[in-house]
């Protein structure tokens, strides 16, 4: 990751650059982690709450 710079104040040491390249490769898999899948009992539990809670709501 070379690049020229428009003034030598812009540039940063290498200790700073591998600071922020690490916190935002931390952020990026913490975002892009996939989300576990509960268990298919559990699942199916939750689907029956949701449908129980619908049923019982007079606006849907």
């Amino acid at each position: 990751m070379s690049g020229q710079f428009v003034n030598d104040s812009e540039q940063m040491d290498r200790r700073t650059s591998r600071s922020i390249c690490d916190a935002i490769g931390e952020r990026l898999q913490q975002s892009l982690r996939p989300e576990p899948r509960l268990p298919t009992y559990l699942e199916h539990l939750v689907n029956e709450l949701r449908k129980r809670d619908r049923d019982r709501d007079p606006q849907n």
